[in-house]
């Protein structure tokens, strides 16, 4: 490509000479301005019927999953990508309410666009082939949505990953426990969805349904199969909001006796990220199978708030992920 210099009325006028540029379609357009171009042709029905028939058919296959991560957030898809990377035999369905990924990853701090991850989590980023400047105790990643681009691409690439986003869980389905678990009195065994947009307008309406994604690991009849390993939910629905650390909530109102929705404390970004890992995994208390990440974390322990800076967001969600891995290994 050049650029070439003429005078007309005049007037200074640049051109730009595209007779050296190539790209993926030089071959296919043979006109300077186009005019030759087509799209192939089909009808509305096919567009309709491509898009129906693949949607509900990913609804229909995975009706039962391994891996249910409600929340598809920085925390959430860090776990979604160990997870399904490590184990390809897992089915894991990731539900998020918002129409996009990335949760509050898009932006960093009062939405800026600077991303800053503390080491040793640029560890994750290298393994992503995420590039950040180094500043000796912290990277940062030049936008966030760099971060948040290339995770959900990683994820979204893995065959036995399945996401409905737009689609809010609007409850749990639980089970009692065995009667040989002192432990917990409750095992959760799948969410109840629903459209968001339908979600937001039950007061308008007298009822609309909702559906339901249930674990793997129950014979037809809704009976326990102990030949096969108990699905997990993994809640990474972030801090408290219209949508946010909505199973902790939830859990804290099934079992008020064992578990305490203790709210989120003041922002201390250094004992907060490490508090965040630390508690990452399965929930202790009154609850079977499921586990939190990220924030929310911070929610239902009552942790404190971190700020922005994203380390412990991947960081959860590695731990967690690992914890899972760990439960479909025994």
């Amino acid at each position: 490509m050049s650029l070439t210099k003429t005078v007309l009325n005049n007037s200074s006028v640049l051109k730009v000479n595209t007779a050296n540029t190539r790209h993926c379609l030089t071959d296919v357009v043979k006109t300077e301005d186009w005019s030759d171009f087509h799209f192939t042709k089909i009808t509305e029905s096919t567009v309709s019927r491509a898009m129906t028939s693949r949607y509900f058919k990913d609804v229909y296959d995975y009706a039962i999953a391994d891996v249910i991560i409600v929340g598809a957030g920085s925390s959430g898809l860090s776990a979604a990508y160990v997870i399904a990377k490590a184990r390809p035999d897992l089915k894991v369905v990731i539900i998020e309410s918002s129409l996009a990924p990335g949760g509050g990853c898009w932006v960093s701090g009062m939405l800026y666009s600077a991303q800053v991850v503390r080491k040793p989590a640029h560890l994750f980023l290298d393994e992503l082939e995420v590039p950040y400047e180094d500043e000796g105790d912290y990277v940062v990643v030049k936008h966030a949505a760099l971060f948040t681009s290339t995770i959900t691409s990683k994820v979204l690439s893995l065959p036995n990953v399945k996401f409905f986003n737009a689609v809010t869980v609007e409850d749990l389905v639980t089970k009692p426990c065995e009667e040989n678990d002192k432990n917990s009195k409750l095992t959760v065994s799948g969410v109840v969805i629903n459209w968001t947009l339908v979600t937001m307008a039950h007061d308008t309406q007298s009822c609309m349904d909702p559906n339901v994604i249930e674990l793997s690991g129950y014979n037809e009849d809704g009976t326990r199969d102990y030949s096969k390993k108990h699905g997990v939910i993994l809640s990474a629905t972030g801090h408290d909001g219209p949508f946010g650390a909505f199973c902790a909530k939830r859990i804290a109102a099934l079992e008020p006796e064992t578990t305490e929705f203790k709210s989120m404390k003041g922002l201390d970004m250094n004992k907060s990220e490490d508090e965040v890992v630390k508690h990452a995994g399965s929930h202790k208390g009154g609850v079977d199978s499921i586990f939190f990440c990220g924030m929310e974390e911070a929610e239902i322990y009552g942790l404190s708030r971190m700020g922005p800076t994203f380390g412990a967001m991947f960081v959860s969600g590695i731990k967690a992920g690992e914890e899972i891995l760990k439960h479909f290994a025994k």
